[in-house]
């Protein structure tokens, strides 16, 4: 694996899949931090915050969110509480959250969860902000969200990418029948991240890494092949939720697993405008193909995260 480094003042507290990475940007003229994680996840980012790696006693100045889902806005209305901090976030995501609007916002929409919190500042693409001494451009990335930011610093060659890059792949999209420009977009946002010089890329999940042309192409092909297949995008989005409530919930009982598909708006509306299955035949296709990426497992009626 390719070594590299990251200015000392920049700290990555990597995640799971249920809370994005928290970036740090430290600096006497104030700590800036990006994004906050799931809301069940709120106390252990506070900790991470206050420990050694973190600022300690010392206060924040910033929080500032790349988009908003809930794995990355969750734990916003805690850090607001505890540092009384601004929060500052995409232009086009603001109307979302001033109004709440809970099924843009993927929450009671796909069974997410997020404390309430207000927008004092918004963020533009094509803007140049000064956070931990380092100088990030910001860029938009539609697609994984159609109001997302990436942030990119070019003295060291780092991009702060959110959900539009990661290792192997990209957050989910939504099909075409839901959202025509999603997919199209989630190509252009690549190719806008290809533009870029980039030595290390740090995504929204997993840990840091510098083979961003390899990422690239990996992300690339999933995009080619949800291209080639509306139904693969739709499967794909789907068992990624599914994925996520379990480790929400721990556990779910399988026999409430086809009302809930029914219940839950994301899946009946994707289900309904792709893949067009009884929701017995639906939650049958995710639970097995949940198990094969052995993201989870079955115990005694109740499916449980894997592996």
């Amino acid at each position: 694996m390719p070594v590299f480094s990251l200015p000392p003042q920049l700290h990555v507290f990597v995640r799971d899949w249920l809370s994005a990475n928290n970036i740090l940007l430290k600096s006497r003229d104030g700590h800036v931090l990006i994004d906050s994680g799931y809301v069940t996840h709120a106390p252990l980012t506070l900790q991470l915050l206050t420990s050694e790696r973190g600022i300690g006693a010392e206060p924040l100045a910033k929080l500032v969110n790349t988009h908003c889902h809930s794995d990355h806005i969750g734990g916003n209305a805690a850090i607001h509480a505890a540092y009384g901090c601004p929060i500052e976030l995409p232009e086009t995501e603001a109307p979302f959250i001033e109004q709440w609007d809970t099924t843009a916002l993927l929450l009671d929409y796909a069974d997410q969860y997020a404390d309430r919190f207000t927008v004092d500042a918004v963020l533009r693409s094509g803007q140049t902000h000064v956070w931990g001494d380092l100088e990030w451009q910001l860029r938009a990335a539609p697609g994984h969200r159609m109001g997302a930011l990436v942030f990119y610093n070019a003295e060291h060659r780092v991009l702060i990418s959110g959900d539009a890059l990661w290792e192997n792949g990209y957050g989910f999209v939504m099909p075409a029948a839901l959202d025509p420009d999603a997919l199209p977009a989630t190509r252009d946002t690549l190719d806008m991240i290809a533009g870029l010089d980039v030595r290390v890329v740090i995504p929204g999940h997993g840990e840091p890494f510098a083979e961003a042309a390899a990422a690239l192409d990996r992300a690339y092909r999933r995009t080619e092949a949800f291209e080639a297949d509306p139904v693969r995008v739709a499967r794909h989005a789907l068992k990624g939720l599914l994925a996520f409530t379990l480790l929400h919930r721990r556990r779910m009982a399988l026999a409430d697993l086809p009302a809930y598909v029914e219940r839950v708006g994301i899946y009946r509306d994707i289900n309904q405008a792709v893949l067009r299955l009884a929701p017995a035949d639906l939650v049958a296709m995710l639970v097995t193909e949940l198990q094969k990426a052995g993201a989870a497992r079955v115990e005694d009626g109740w499916l449980v995260p894997g592996p």
